[in-house]
């Protein structure tokens, strides 16, 4: 591993490569940067593979608004311990390991204490954030090694590949957390909005849970692919028709589109006092029409990943029914991710664009 000694601590920092961008408008381009020195609790993982996220697209051209450069993305990193720290108990060189979205909090407020560290106000996101210093930048999966707390590091189940895997780690609890707090079994008529990289992961754990699940597209081609998912009913929501046919008929709906879309035909689907659980985050705000609310009283909710304990969670369910995210794994090059971030763009991929990041760095 290569390492460099930094002076001002004396301790010995870890010498690192990604691709980074410098600004919304500039292309990727490889960084040379430096990953702290591993401390006592602290997991350093020689990345494997890292899934594109449409999280990555938003954020690399600066969509919501907050991106800070120059910007490594990816926050669903797999790959193999390199080292541990002297006070890490639950991994060891040589074992799987994944990271999502968030690399440490507070671990002191309610938030944290409740294991839904994802909300809490100093949450440190893996990448397009800070360490919890509010200085040092982070920097995401698009990297050969990462430096993370053990907290925040999750055991992948050894019958997992780690490339089909990585999605797991964002696109999998993303989507497993809304479904376990709605507590979704056999007698769960649920709906998953969009087939795509939540959609499709969406559908499988919902059919292994037992629910009878409808995937709602806009596109009849995708027909064919939800029920070899898992889904037992598929309605076009450009069809009016078929649209009239599930009115008030689902106890859940989770939303995974990203784009903007008129969300008041989803709402008539549901039950009265159903739920509506949206996961995707276009970057126009939902319009919902007063009457649906008055009438349904429906809940309007939203679901922001989950907690460690959930993650882990859910990979152990995954592992348990062997569920993996469908992939297309790709080279790692500026090249490769730029097209891959254009037909993301264009749903055209089935369902996950995985980097080959081991081998772009060898």
């Amino acid at each position: 591993m290569p390492c460099k000694r930094t002076a001002a601590t004396s301790s010995i920092s870890i010498t690192a490569k990604g691709y980074a961008v410098d600004s919304e408008s500039t292309p990727f381009k490889l960084f040379d940067f430096e990953r702290r020195a591993p401390a006592a609790d602290d997991v350093v993982i020689r990345i494997h593979y890292c899934g594109i996220c449409h999280t990555d697209i938003h954020q690399v051209y600066n969509e919501w608004h907050m991106s800070k450069y120059p910007m490594v993305p990816g926050h669903e990193i797999t790959g193999i311990v390199e080292q541990v720290g002297s006070s890490v108990k639950r991994f060891r060189a040589g074992d799987h390991a994944g990271v999502g979205c968030m690399v440490d909090s507070c671990r002191k407020c309610a938030l944290c204490k409740k294991d839904t560290e994802q909300n809490c106000a100093d949450s440190c996101l893996t990448y397009n954030s800070t360490e919890l210093d509010k200085v040092t930048p982070t920097y995401g999966g698009y990297s050969n090694i990462i430096t993370v707390k053990e907290h925040f590091v999750c055991k992948i189940p050894k019958n997992l590949s780690l490339d089909a895997a990585a999605p797991l780690l964002c696109a999998g609890i993303t989507t497993y957390s809304p479904l376990r707090r709605y507590n979704v079994d056999k007698n769960t008529r649920l709906a998953i909005v969009g087939l795509g990289g939540l959609g499709h992961i969406a559908v499988k754990l919902g059919a292994a849970m037992g629910a009878h699940v409808t995937v709602i597209s806009t596109s009849e081609s995708k027909r064919d692919d939800a029920v070899k998912l898992g889904a037992k009913a598929f309605l076009v929501s450009k069809d009016d028709e078929q649209m009239k046919t599930a009115v008030n008929s689902l106890d859940l709906i989770i939303d995974t589109v990203s784009a903007a879309h008129d969300v008041g035909p989803l709402i008539n689907l549901l039950k009265f006092e159903g739920v509506y659980c949206a996961i995707g985050a276009p970057t126009k705000p939902l319009e919902i029409g007063a009457f649906a609310l008055l009438m349904k009283r429906p809940t309007i909710t939203g679901s922001l990943i989950g907690g460690m304990k959930e993650t882990q969670e859910m990979l152990d369910f995954c592992g348990k029914h062997n569920i993996t995210c469908d992939i297309e794994k790709i080279e790692a090059t500026p090249e490769t991710i730029k097209e891959a971030y254009d037909r993301t763009v264009k749903a055209d991929v089935k369902y996950r664009f995985v980097l080959d990041i081991l081998n772009a760095f060898k």
